[in-house]
C-alpha cells in the first residue's frame, strides 16, 4: 500500500544517538503512521532542552521522551517531533528494550499525536495504543504494550 509523501527535516542537538536514528528508518517510521501528507521535523534533543521545553509548553518541569507539537492536520500534517535521547535511552534500559524499537515507537506515537489521536480518555487511549501495536508490529518490532495487557 502507498504511503502518504512525507516532508522529513531530521535534527541532532544531541548527536549521541545519530547512529540510531538513520534518516531512512526515520522516516519510514513515521510513513507507517501517516494517514495523509505530512511535514515533519524530528528533532533530538539533551536533557537540558527536553526539559525547558516540556515545562515552556505543558508546564512539567523535567524531560519526558517525546514531545509533539502539531500546527495543522489538514490537508497536510504539519508538526515537530521532539525526542529526549537521555530519556530515551533511560526507559529502554531500564524497560529491557531495543534501542532502535523503542525510537520506533516514540516516533509513531508523536505522529499519531500530530494527526489528532489522544491517549488522556481510557477510550482515545484503548484505540491510539491499538493503532500504534498494529504499525508498530507491522515494522516488524514486538507490540510496546504487550507488557501491560
Amino acid at each position: 500500500m502507498a504511503r502518504p509523501p512525507l516532508a522529513l527535516s531530521l535534527q541532532f542537538a544531541d548527536p549521541a544517538h545519530r547512529a540510531a536514528l538513520p534518516r531512512h528508518r526515520v522516516a519510514r517510521w513515521i510513513r507507517a503512521a501517516l494517514e495523509r501528507p505530512a511535514e515533519i521535523t524530528v528533532r533530538i534533543v539533551d536533557a537540558q532542552e527536553g526539559r525547558a521545553l516540556n515545562r515552556d509548553y505543558r508546564g512539567r518541569d523535567y524531560a519526558t521522551n517525546v514531545l509533539t507539537f502539531d500546527y495543522s492536520r489538514e490537508p497536510v500534517v504539519s508538526a515537530d517531533l521532539i525526542l529526549c535521547a537521555p530519556v530515551v535511552a533511560e526507559e529502554a534500559r531500564r524497560q529491557r528494550l531495543d534501542l532502535e524499537a523503542h525510537y520506533a515507537h516514540l516516533l509513531v506515537h508523536g505522529a499519531l499525536h500530530a494527526q489528532g489521536y489522544d491517549h488522556e480518555a481510557d477510550a482515545d487511549a484503548q484505540v491510539m495504543e491499538a493503532r500504534e501495536s498494529e504499525i508498530v508490529m507491522a515494522l516488524g518490532y514486538a507490540d510496546p504494550y504487550r507488557r501491560r495487557r
